[in-house]
């Protein structure tokens, strides 16, 4: 009572000295006729804008965080940022909250409204006056964050319940219950699916989509021909029983994982032996590993199984983000909240598809997650440190190291072991504004409240195996997020799934893949997501039998043929009337290049390299933060830092340039070149006739034979480069240039 008479008190004096005084404001003489408008600055403060710093920017912008050396905490701290300028409307501070300069503001928060941005602007040209610092309004009063029926409610974390597919007119189109889903919604809509492509289209698409590679002429030949009406069905069970399958399809989870062989930041230090983690979810991939397990295995496999090595090497996971190798004393705790908030945040996307990193320092802003419950999750990491550890795996019967990330070991080596650094810390407190300086209560491990039955927090930590030993909290985590009944794993039925939907189809039923909390994008077909989440849980959540349920349906196997009046209904094909044509990814490109030419070295696992003219499988690439393979980069390869959902895909001048003078396609080229030389045959009058080398090209690029005009264009190039080459083989070297053409074309590289 007594500071809050001090407050009103200060604020009358203020203003009556501004009616009676000369004063200085941004270093200018302010006249007593001014005092009206200073008057009128409070006025906006008390009324709005005090609301506005203090629920958007303080948190981050005060006397203790001064996020970006920006201090708003009181009008002097302003003053000092610079962030304003003389009452102008170009000011910097406002300039970051019309989204006109970056870093946009509020961080992670929506843009503020106009109107808002209009009252910050009328208060600035009013000279900023504050009638308190924003201090001395408590922002940390509020009471914790209360998770109601309502919020369980939310589309996504709702349990599952027993879905039939619907009805349908076109009951011949459909083949599969997926198409029922998808064509209730194209007959809502008034507009029918395209038909089936043809076998030549489908056998390319089936080949990239589930191995990365293109088929060989004689394997479309055999397809084509096949006389079997389960020829298709056939094509896919050996494709999934392909080795190629888990090296394709590991690539997309380790995007998901963050995976890189070193630890960022400046000195970005090798880790020579992270590679295992890569090799297991190859092999769990191949093996068909049930996807639950295949969860459980990469949180806690040192605890589940620690005598099995996949087990161990699957705990790369957790270790596979960056981590600065050079601290100083004053960062060794902030350096191990860091390594265990991106555990957390990890973990929270890519099995949750939730963004549980951004209740670190606060209540989560849009989704029903307190920060309570991030160090709950966090407290399950509290002693989990990465380790190099001597592994016999199999087949090999001598040890080599691996690196794991588990309780227990000895941690890796660090530049500050010699001054002491502790690895990790006893307990895991929850900090105020994830401040180590601001310590609270010790962190127990638990789950989200959110998705529990009820808010009951006692139920959060019970084990499924009915332990309750903290030193086992990340097994129980690992149980809970995969329990499809008392815990979340209907939630991570729901994202593994829509992950592989989006990587047959282009783009997931739910178009942020990261993120199925409210800032996240709504499934177009929330009935089919749900569907194929229970029929993932009912076949022991097998991978490659939504792979083939998806892959034998009508709206994957439709023809690309777009039509205009479909188009004006549906732009964007989110009811999948087509399929569209898709560019293949940097890795996809390569591995093509590769094999057309011919010289595709497919050793399997191991160590992998930085050398651009290795010719094994692009998975293979060492992928060292610091020095990323540019070819790959001019082709959308993400940067490795944190998780990612869904790769951009840009289309830029360089890519073209690179086709057109990068000397590793002029190499795949010219192999290429001599692996259809042999079929060049003799025409009349003894002359060469290309015709049949130049059909092969094209059969190995595009899986197609060319028609008579494009064999005939292909003819006249060869020629007529053969007439102009001064190479000892004159008609090699113009293939060589015919088939970089070849690899250089939009055909080559998307699939339709």
């Amino acid at each position: 009572m007594q500071r809050s008479r001090s407050i009103a008190f200060t604020t009358i004096a203020t203003a009556f000295w501004l009616a009676t005084t000369s004063v200085s404001v941004f270093g200018q003489e302010v006249s007593p006729e001014h005092a009206e408008q200073m008057k009128a600055g409070l006025a906006i403060f008390r009324s709005d804008v005090k609301e506005i710093l203090t629920s958007n920017c303080l948190e981050c912008h005060n006397e203790r965080s001064r996020k970006g050396d920006f201090d708003i905490s009181s009008r002097s701290k302003l003053m000092e940022s610079g962030f304003i300028d003389d009452g102008s409307p170009d000011s910097h501070l406002l300039q970051l909250v019309r989204h006109e300069m970056e870093p946009f503001m509020p961080h992670e928060l929506p843009k503020l409204s106009e109107s808002k941005i209009a009252r910050l602007q009328e208060w600035i040209a009013l000279g900023a006056p504050y009638s308190a610092p924003l201090t001395e309004f408590d922002i940390t009063s509020k009471q914790p964050m209360q998770i109601s029926d309502q919020d369980r409610d939310f589309w996504s974390f709702r349990k599952l319940r027993p879905i039939s597919a619907p009805d349908v007119r076109n009951v011949e189109w459909a083949k599969t219950e997926i198409d029922n889903f998808i064509l209730q919604r194209l007959e809502d809509a008034g507009i029918g699916p395209n038909g089936s492509a043809d076998r030549q289209t489908l056998i390319r698409r089936v080949y990239f989509d589930l191995i990365g590679l293109p088929p060989t002429p004689g394997e479309i030949e055999k397809f084509v021909s096949a006389d079997s009406p389960d020829a298709y069905s056939q094509l896919i069970d050996r494709l999934l029983n392909s080795r190629r399958y888990g090296e394709r399809w590991a690539r997309h989870w380790l995007d998901v994982a963050r995976f890189a062989e070193s630890s960022g930041f400046e000195h970005d230090d090798d880790r020579p032996n992270a590679y295992h983690y890569r090799d297991f979810v190859i092999k769990a991939l191949n093996a068909d590993m049930p996807f639950d397990q295949f969860v459980r295995w990469q949180i806690a496999g040192d605890q589940l199984q620690p005598n099995d090595p996949l087990a161990l090497s699957a705990t790369g996971f957790l270790g596979a983000g960056t981590f600065p190798t050079q601290l100083t004393e004053a960062e060794f705790e902030s350096a191990r909240y860091d390594e265990i908030d991106d555990m957390v945040t990890t973990t929270g996307v890519a099995f949750l598809g939730l963004s549980i990193g951004c209740a670190r320092c606060h209540d989560h802003k849009f989704d029903p997650i307190p920060t309570a419950d991030y160090y709950r999750i966090a407290a399950a990491f509290a002693k989990t440190v990465r380790a190099e550890i001597d592994i016999t795996l199999e087949p090999a019967t001598t040890a080599v190291q691996v690196q794991i990330t588990g309780d227990g070991f000895a941690p890796m080596k660090n530049h500050a072991d010699g001054r002491g650094y502790p690895y990790f810390y006893e307990n895991v407190h929850e900090l105020r504004r994830g401040d180590v300086t601001q310590k609270g209560e010790v962190a127990v491990p638990g789950v989200l409240q959110v998705l529990l039955k009820s808010s009951d927090l006692d139920s959060a930590d019970r084990d499924a195996a009915g332990t309750t030993d903290l030193a086992h909290a990340r097994v129980r985590l690992a149980h809970w997020i995969t329990d499809p009944v008392d815990g979340a794993g209907h939630l991570a039925a729901r994202v593994i799934v829509n992950r592989i939907w989006q990587h047959h189809f282009g783009e997931g039923l739910v178009a942020t893949p990261n993120d199925f909390g409210k800032q996240g994008s709504l499934p177009t077909h929330p009935e089919l997501l749900d569907w194929l989440a229970i029929e993932l849980i009912n076949n022991d959540w097998s991978v490659k039998h939504i792979h083939k349920l998806i892959m034998t349906s009508s709206v994957y196997m439709q023809s690309d043929h777009f039509d205009e009046q479909r188009a004006a209904i549906d732009p964007d094909n989110r009811l999948h009337w087509r399929h569209a044509p898709r560019r293949l990814e940097a890795e996809a490109i390569r591995d093509a290049m590769l094999a057309v030419s011919g010289t595709l070295d497919d050793t399997m696992f191991g160590p992998g390299s930085l050398d651009e003219s290795s010719t094994r499988r692009s998975i293979y690439f060492t992928v060292k933060r610091s020095k990323l393979i540019p070819s790959m980069m001019l082709f959308d390869w993400p940067e490795h830092l944190v998780s990612i959902g869904k790769r951009a895909v840009t289309t830029t001048a360089p890519q073209a340039l690179l086709f057109m003078n990068n000397q590793q396609t002029r190499t795949h080229a010219q192999a290429m070149a001599n692996r259809i030389a042999p079929r060049i045959g003799k025409g009349n009058n003894k002359v060469a006739d290309v015709a049949p080398a130049l059909q092969y090209a094209y059969q190995l690029a595009f899986g197609r034979s060319a028609t008579e005009q494009e064999l005939a264009s292909a003819r006249d190039f060869v020629t007529e480069q053969s007439r102009q080459s001064n190479d000892g083989d004159a008609t090699v070297s113009a293939l060589s240039d015919f088939c970089q053409m070849l690899l250089s074309s939009n055909e080559f590289v998307f699939v339709r």
